[in-house]
């Protein structure tokens, strides 16, 4: 591969390598294009309702109608015009939720690594890598250890792929059996590697499959699929229904003209045709609102899941705590100790490291088996690692070892991470003239491979009862909520490459990751909101168990923990119904949290996944939302992520909640208000005419009631604000339709209500002035100002005027409600309005009629809810007021 690449294990030197990105171009790929403008004002335009809006405006034409078919054509131009620019701004919404591309990589060129660019990476690059890095080009591997690779993002597998060097004989291999590569796009999971560049930009793995699809499409959320469902559906009913009142108009003599007329104009008031853009405008505002509480949405789908969600897997360190470790104790000889502020502590007095061999050996070992680096000034360095290795460097300069003077004394050789099924970490250390092998990791672990201990007068044997009380200081310290680490060493005169076996037990340190504050009150708000918090940690059981009675996890219940490696070889249907009530899981591996996820989903649940390091990334990607933290995860975690908490604070994920449940809310309000408005012309045009009156309203009153009601009341419901109590219901069901069948029932009873009220202003001017425009107009006033006073219903299924209770102050409906009545009111004061509508003023007595006929509707409805109020208030009370 070095001959056919014509480069060598040292890498390219700068000129090579320039010549070839000339020769290659840059290393990336091409920017999918969205929709074009054109085609999202085609899927505005090319759609049923708006077909049948358009056969409409033929038959006016047809029918002498001019002026109707100009009016139905601005009714089409608005809603088109609306629903363009909201899509257009939704598709711009989508656009900046691109997924994370890795900026720099490590490559050797000149025998030098150093970091570039990932676009200059070019064919014959040797590439460095290592966990959390991203795969910036096609790679054949020469160097492996330990290599796992995510390749999910190529072949749909969730699991790390272990990587080797062996050449691969069988030609056409599937891309998830070539062992010997590494992909572009794909995330290191674990170990290290270096490699070929054999691939770049379009001539990878990736850059294929991209040059197949031109374009991408913003993806369509179920909601909108809903939506544009219903939407067909309730054309193809308002089209049978008009067919309906056309010909009832007939049978009781109505002219045949006239009639076209008004079944054609009462298709385009019943059609809803600004439903499809319901679901784009909310989705795109509710990200926008996210964006401002420093929630990041990366995936459009994961705002409808949001507000469903069942379960919440919380990952421990970095979420629920602070990540930043301080040891407080320690066992070492027999002998308990604890941290003060001048050292370590025994029973009564300050600890003397001189006098404590064994102690200064253990600070030693955990001092070496470590990654931390100390930078600047000598007499107060930076420490720079993890947390837990920081903590273990800051006692032992506590405690006044020579730290940078121990490194040198023996320096690293090797060091071997945490790995699947490896819960420990060692490092080997050069000791002339052989070898020290320094390991720290699970206690029971570390203890299993000692068969001495270091005690009080030197070294001895490990004892079965000696064995057996260490492990019950183990269960005592971790019972405590501590984490608690194994200390143990070797020391191999004949070997520089010795195996963690027959080693001498040096002690334990235990020590605490702070939890954030308000924790505990935070897992009781997502308790009072139908979710159920369940914690995954790598600590032992005892520790997990403490902080999980801490946080108050099983909502008072017994708390439920679960050794993860007993789902190893569980069957998924068993482990599926044991996960339902476990709270804790401890000792979990990223293959446990993946396996974990998936059997709550078997379950039937919807599932929320936090997490901020690379082992979270297969079980983020996997969860029905997966959510990062921003300022202190790893790109990893960021880069698979839904959802991204800027600011690292888990209180904002319940902000999150409210606002997804909120959305779904503001989509089913607005539809109910379309619909229950547009039922309410429907009944009130097939009554009139049923009983032989004639059309109750004119063409031009219909299309005028069309353009006034539904368009900006229905927007500004979809921007509700959450309701106070949003957070104190339990989480909808998976399946749940967004129009259900109570919903519907409840549609009829309100648009039979304020149909009821218009149709008795009819009567009472038909009594008073018998058939004609005065009549028309008093039942289009009525109507007109009936509907728009609906939208104060809308606004809550339970909460109304009578019982505002946690029913917030929405100030753009207000205002949408200002605005339409004042177009209402000129209707009926400009001479040119009004005889485009066919209307005539009407007298003090008259507008006290049309004011009764569209107050009361709206006084019965809500007092229709003090039921439902006093039903929610059971469930939960809430005494917040209307502000």
């Amino acid at each position: 591969m070095f001959r056919h690449l014509h480069t060598r294990p040292s890498g390219l030197n700068p000129e090579e390598a320039q010549e070839r990105r000339m020769r290659y171009g840059p290393n990336r790929l091409p920017d999918p294009t969205g929709r074009s403008g054109l085609a999202m004002l085609a899927g505005q335009v090319v759609n049923l309702p708006v077909g049948l809006l358009g056969i409409s405006a033929v038959v006016s034409v047809a029918t002498g109608g001019v002026v109707d078919a100009f009016v139905i054509g601005g009714v089409v131009l608005t809603n088109t015009a609306i629903g363009f620019f909201t899509e257009r701004q939704a598709e711009r919404v989508i656009a900046s939720l691109g997924s994370y591309v890795p900026r720099d990589s490590t490559v050797v060129r000149s025998a030098r690594s150093q970091q570039v660019a990932v676009e200059d990476i070019v064919p014959g690059d040797v590439v460095h890598l290592h966990p959390g890095s991203h795969v910036p080009a096609d790679l054949r591997l020469f160097k492996t250890r330990h290599l796992s690779i995510d390749e999910s993002a190529l072949t749909g597998e969730s699991m790390p792929v272990a990587k080797h060097v062996r050449v691969l004989a069988q030609e056409d291999l599937p891309l998830a059996e070539r062992r010997n590569m590494a992909y572009m796009g794909t995330l290191v999971t674990g170990g290290d590697a270096r490699a070929i560049a054999v691939g770049s930009g379009l001539g990878t793995e990736l850059g294929r499959i991209q040059s197949m699809v031109t374009a991408t499409e913003a993806p369509e959320t179920q909601m909108e699929r809903q939506l544009g469902t219903l939407g067909t559906q309730l054309a193809l009913l308002s089209g049978a229904v008009c067919v309906g009142v056309f010909a009832v108009g007939l049978l009781r003599g109505q002219g045949l003209i006239p009639m076209l007329k008004s079944a054609v104009s009462l298709a385009v008031a019943a059609v809803p045709e600004g439903l499809p853009a319901v679901a784009t405008t909310t989705l795109a505002l509710g990200i926008n609102n996210m964006r401002r509480h420093r929630v990041a949405v990366r995936q459009l789908d994961a705002v409808e899941s949001l507000g469903a969600v069942q379960v919440l897997c919380l990952d421990k360190t970095g979420t629920l705590t602070e990540n930043r470790m301080t040891v407080t104790s320690a066992h070492v000889a027999g002998q308990r100790l604890s941290v003060a502020g001048s050292g370590l502590e025994g029973e009564e007095t300050v600890v003397d490291l001189t006098e404590r061999p064994a102690l200064r050996r253990l600070m030693e070992i955990a001092t070496l088996c470590s990654e931390t680096e100390l930078k600047g000034a000598q007499d107060a360095p930076v420490l720079d690692g993890s947390p837990t290795e920081n903590a273990l460097v800051r006692l032992a300069l506590k405690a006044g070892i020579d730290v940078p003077g121990l490194r040198r004394r023996y320096p690293r050789l090797s060091l071997r991470h945490r790995a699947e099924g490896r819960p420990y970490v060692y490092s080997v250390h050069r000791d002339e003239p052989g070898s020290l092998l320094a390991i720290k990791g699970s206690p029971a672990e570390v203890l299993a491979r000692c068969d001495r201990q270091h005690g009080r007068d030197g070294l001895m044997p490990m004892e079965d009862d000696t064995r057996q009380r260490l492990l019950r200081e183990n269960e005592w310290m971790a019972g405590n909520a501590l984490r608690v680490l194994g200390v143990a060493y070797g020391e191999f005169p004949d070997s520089r490459n010795p195996k963690p076996e027959r080693l001498v037990w040096a002690g334990m340190v235990g020590m605490v990751d702070p939890l954030r504050s308000g924790m505990r009150e935070l897992m009781q708000r997502y308790h009072g909101a139908g979710i159920e918090t369940v914690m995954l940690t790598g600590d032992q059981g005892a520790t997990a168990a403490a902080i999980g009675r801490e946080l108050g996890l099983s909502n008072g219940r017994p708390l439920n923990i679960l050794e993860a490696a007993r789902v190893e070889d569980m069957d998924p249907l068993l482990l599926a119904g044991l996960v339902k009530n476990t709270h804790v899981f401890a000792r979990v591996s990223p293959a446990h949290k993946l396996k974990i996820v998936q059997a709550l989903q078997a379950g039937g649940r919807i599932v929320a996944m936090t997490g901020d390091g690379i082992n979270d990334g297969p079980a983020l990607k996997a969860a029905d939302v997966g959510v990062a933290m921003g300022s202190s995860g790893t790109d990893v975690a960021r880069s698979v992520a839904d959802v991204v908490l800027e600011d690292d604070n888990l209180h904002t994920m319940g902000e999150a909640i409210s606002q997804g449940r909120s959305i779904h809310d503001n989509i089913r309000k607005t539809i109910h208000f379309l619909l229950a408005t547009n039922f309410t012309e429907i009944e009130v045009m097939l009554a009139g005419l049923a009983l032989g009156r004639g059309a109750p309203l004119n063409p031009m009153q219909l299309l005028w009631i069309n353009l006034i009601s539904d368009i900006f009341p229905g927007l500004a419901l979809s921007m509700e604000p959450p309701e106070r109590d949003v957070l104190k219901r339990p989480p909808r069901a998976r399946d749940e339709s967004i129009i259900r069948r109570e919903d519907l029932i409840r549609m009829g009873i309100e648009s039979g209500v304020i149909s009821a009220g218009t149709l008795a202003s009819y009567a009472y001017a038909l009594g008073r002035y018998g058939q004609g425009p005065h009549a028309s107009t008093q039942t289009f006033t009525t109507l007109t100002v009936a509907q728009l006073l609906h939208a104060i219903v809308c606004r809550s299924e339970s909460r109304g005027l009578f019982n505002p209770g946690s029913r917030p102050r929405n100030p753009r409906l207000q205002l949408a409600l200002g605005v339409s009545l004042a177009a209402q009111l000129a209707a009926g004061m400009i001479p040119g309005i009004r005889r485009l509508l066919g209307t005539t003023p009407l007298g003090p007595v008259d507008l006290a009629v049309a004011a009764a006929g569209a107050l009361l509707p709206l006084g019965i409805n809500e007092a229709a809810k003090l039921r439902r109020g006093r039903g929610a208030d059971r469930q939960g009370p809430n005494t917040e007021a209307e502000t």
